[in-house]
């Protein structure tokens, strides 16, 4: 059976997440006090007993969300003997996801994916003020389809920025831009005969131009880190290639910021690779719901709690 590791994103954040790792396992426990004493925060206690808003602020849930997913990784280093490369041929992630997978491939430690993560989060939500931007879920059309309803969108809506965020699955795609922007995205969605046109609840419009801000933010704090080659090559966002230079994993991690999440097309590339089997590490099941929309036949696992480490145990 050949594996791919995967690291999910922004919004599978909530109140409570990792508790149960963390009760069960030290290892678990030592991954969120590294994070604490990165940050100076006490993260874990926010992850615990919220409120959920301040764990929302993007600032707060990315390196959360990362967390959870190196507390899982390192329980499964730790109780299942897992070690790349053994146990996996690649890694990736969904948005920030990607610092996580990152970080148990070996090219980040666990405190400066989390000093990133902070970064990156405070550059995000300050590129765009409140209430001037927004993102939309279309579920239905195909992504030709929804190329067209760009264009059309941008033809009606001169001057306001429209792009495609995250192609999630072959029929569940975000855009993202300016406020006006989406509104009009979704009133050409509906005329195209999509399913649904959904505004989503973040507190940003990620993954398009206007986050440009944040992305030269990154640019700098990334040249600044100490980067290490991957054990296994990352499959990334941008270009849903290989990539396991150091240089230009910082390349694509900038240009992330600003661009598309090619979820669909890196999935099929890890099918491309041979994987039958990919492993979603973190909280909830967000990947693994797309993963199998895009490639029924690949197996996926999710490893998030103490049960799925148990389960992985009596199948390994």
């Amino acid at each position: 059976m050949t594996t791919a590791l995967v690291f999910p994103g922004q919004g599978s954040q909530a109140i409570g997440m990792g508790q149960t790792l963390a009760a069960t396992f030290p290892e678990a426990r030592e991954v969120f006090q590294q994070v604490d004493d990165a940050l100076s925060f006490k993260l874990s206690a926010l992850m615990k007993d919220g409120p959920e808003a301040d764990l929302t602020a993007t600032q707060n849930a990315q390196p959360a969300i990362m967390a959870v997913s190196l507390a899982a990784y390192r329980v499964m280093e730790k109780q299942l003997g897992f070690a790349l490369p053994a146990g996996a041929v690649c890694v990736a992630g969904h948005s920030l996801g990607e610092y996580s997978a990152l970080t148990a491939a070996g090219s980040l430690s666990i405190a400066e994916a989390a000093r990133l993560l902070r970064i990156r989060g405070n550059a995000m939500q300050a590129a765009v003020p409140a209430g001037r931007g927004g993102m939309v879920a279309v579920i239905g059309p195909e992504l030709e389809v929804v190329e067209a309803i760009v264009i059309e969108a941008r033809n009606r809506a001169a001057g306001e920025i429209i792009e495609i965020a995250n192609h999630n699955s072959t029929n569940q795609i975000v855009l993202s831009g300016s406020t006006r922007g989406m509104e009009v995205a979704i009133e050409v969605a509906k005329e195209k005969g999509a399913k649904r046109a959904l505004p989503l609840s973040v507190s940003a419009p990620f993954h398009c131009s206007l986050m440009a801000p944040a992305a030269l933010v990154m640019q700098e704090a990334l040249s600044a880190c100490n980067l290490q080659a991957p054990l296994v090559p990352l499959i990334a966002n941008v270009t849903a290639e290989r990539v396991s230079d150091p240089a230009f994993i910082k390349e694509l991690l900038v240009q992330q910021v600003t661009g598309m999440v090619r979820w669909v097309d890196s999935v099929e590339r890890m099918q491309r690779l041979g994987v039958t089997r990919i492993i979603e590490i973190g909280h909830g099941n967000v990947l693994a719901g797309l993963i199998k929309r895009i490639a029924p036949e690949i197996a996926v696992v999710n490893i998030s709690g103490p049960e799925d480490v148990e389960s992985y145990s009596k199948a390994a």
